[in-house]
């Protein structure tokens, strides 16, 4: 669910000149994010001002949560096909690899020239991998679509959240948020099923190929209304400045290094080090260069929010990589209903965003933050209790509905509060910041379990989806136990990170 933090009450709202037209007469262009008309009229998400825009940046978050959903479920079979099924795993470290690099471009780009390019091209590339990978004759040509996929989507993301910032006034931000998690509901339950069914009736590949074709809409409706109230360099009078190459060097290091400790922490071998050193050698100076000064040590305010969004995915997201495995391998359950068992997480996790982005939680949104992360904590701790047979399986529905409902609550607090802490013309490097943390977190956390699951009987993180299309059971119970306890432990330091998101007042 995933590839983007700011807010406090130290940071006034931006607000309109006084003789600035107001936000829905169409004489002139707002691209300030702020106030209300005079009158005291005030519009939502799809009022007329903001309609097109909404509904088009929203169907655009549909089309990633539908790709990520259906293509997950088919990519197991593709693999096989093109016999590349030890090679799995690179199918998906090809696509964060890439797409942390873009996270950063698209910040820059977003920031320089708005972000109606980087948007554009991003849904250009996305739809690009995606037909590439479709008509891969061979497993390093998938991988190479996905890779080009991953650029897409770091372009796309990053561009979404400068949008939000620069066309939104500071009350909507939690609403249109909210929008975004509700777009993952419906393709968390249809998606699987849907992409099943195509994949077994009509193959693999028609699921990569068409998917492209959804794209026509979004573009249509999303691009003319971004054009018009979020196009241009942030600061106009200033004009355009040029890319900072160090940045852009930075985002190329976290890149191949994150590859470089995903290779290693998958082989388990000794000839695994030298790369894996490599990888920390890269990764260690570009983390430092490009997340905000402070971030390790959580310092208060917007330090702490991208930390916050790094420890609450990673934790949540490198545990539940293993509830379908640890569900088919040791309670019986088929891989469907295994998948099946998360469905229910699509809803509460759009529940929980739309709670947050209620007005009167705003003044609590820093306590709602600390509750979600310790129900995430409690759902992470709670899903390997299935290992014991007299628990019923269906306790890990539950847990994990409980453990999305606060995750819901945190990460659209997490955007909301990066976009009030940050400035327009710091807008695209704090939300590429952001979701450096969050992908990045993803990949060390995943990375760390798959070792210690691997260590202790499991198997190699890559064989992994070979274990579940077979239906084996060779997994060792203790070493899912290693898996989910010390994400619970992560998960748990989070509740203590979101206790400081709150910039402090100066005295």
């Amino acid at each position: 669910m995933t590839a983007l933090d700011p807010r406090d009450a130290d940071v006034a709202p931006a607000t309109l000149p006084a003789d600035a037209p107001a936000p829905d007469e169409p004489a002139a262009v707002d691209r300030t994010p702020g106030g209300d008309r005079a009158d005291g009229f005030t519009e939502g998400v799809l009022g007329r001002t903001y309609r097109a825009l909404s509904i088009g940046i929203v169907s655009v978050v549909l089309l990633i949560a539908f790709e990520a959903t259906a293509v997950g479920t088919a990519m197991p079979v593709a693999a096989r096909e093109l016999h590349g099924v030890p090679l799995y795993a690179f199918a998906f470290s090809a696509y964060f690899t890439t797409s942390l690099f873009a996270m950063v471009f698209s910040g820059q780009w977003a920031d320089r020239r708005g972000p109606l390019g980087p948007l554009a091209a991003g849904i250009s590339a996305f739809a690009t991998g995606l037909l590439l990978s479709g008509s891969a004759t061979g497993m390093w040509m998938f991988i190479a679509g996905r890779a080009v996929q991953g650029l897409g989507g770091g372009l796309v993301i990053v561009a979404l959240y400068v949008v939000v910032g620069r066309a939104y006034p500071e009350r909507l931000r939690p609403a249109i948020m909210a929008a975004f998690a509700a777009s993952w509901v419906i393709p968390s339950v249809v998606g699987p099923l849907a992409s099943g069914t195509v994949t077994e009736h009509l193959g693999w590949r028609w699921v990569f190929n068409g998917i492209p074709v959804l794209i026509v809409f979004p573009l249509a409706l999303a691009l003319p209304a971004i054009r018009r109230r979020a196009s241009g360099p942030a600061d106009e009078a200033a004009g355009a400045q040029p890319f900072d190459r160090r940045r852009i060097r930075l985002a190329l290091a976290i890149s191949v290094g994150a590859g470089l400790l995903q290779y290693a922490g998958q082989e388990l071998n000794w000839f695994a080090v030298l790369p894996g050193l490599a990888g920390a050698v890269l990764l260690v100076p570009a983390v430092r260069g490009l997340l905000p000064t402070g971030t390790a040590r959580a310092v208060r305010g917007l330090p702490a929010v991208v930390l916050l969004r790094g420890v609450s995915a990673g934790s949540f997201i490198a545990a539940e990589s293993f509830v379908p495995l640890m569900l088919v391998t040791q309670r019986g359950l088929s891989p469907t209903m295994a998948g099946l068992s998360l469905a229910a997480g699509g809803g509460t996790w759009a529940l929980g965003s739309f709670i947050q982005s209620r007005p009167r939680m705003e003044a609590h949104r820093e306590r709602l933050m600390f509750v979600g992360m310790l129900m995430v904590t409690v759902a992470i701790l709670a899903a390997p209790s299935v290992l014991i047979h007299s628990v019923p399986a269906w306790t890990v529905a539950v847990a994990w509905a409980v453990g999305c409902f606060g995750m819901g609550m945190v990460i659209a607090s997490t955007s909301v509060m990066m976009l009030k802490l940050s400035t327009p013309q710091e807008a695209g490097a704090n939300s590429a910041a952001l979701q450096i943390s969050d992908g990045l977190s993803n990949v060390l956390l995943l990375a760390i379990g798959g070792a210690a699951f691997a260590a202790l009987g499991g198997g190699a993180v890559g064989a992994v989806h070979e274990t579940v299309a077979a239906g084996a059971s060779a997994a060792r119970p203790g070493a899912f136990a290693a898996v989910f306890l010390p994400m619970a432990a992560v998960a748990l330091v989070g509740a203590w990170v979101a206790t400081r998101v709150r910039a402090q007042r100066p005295a």
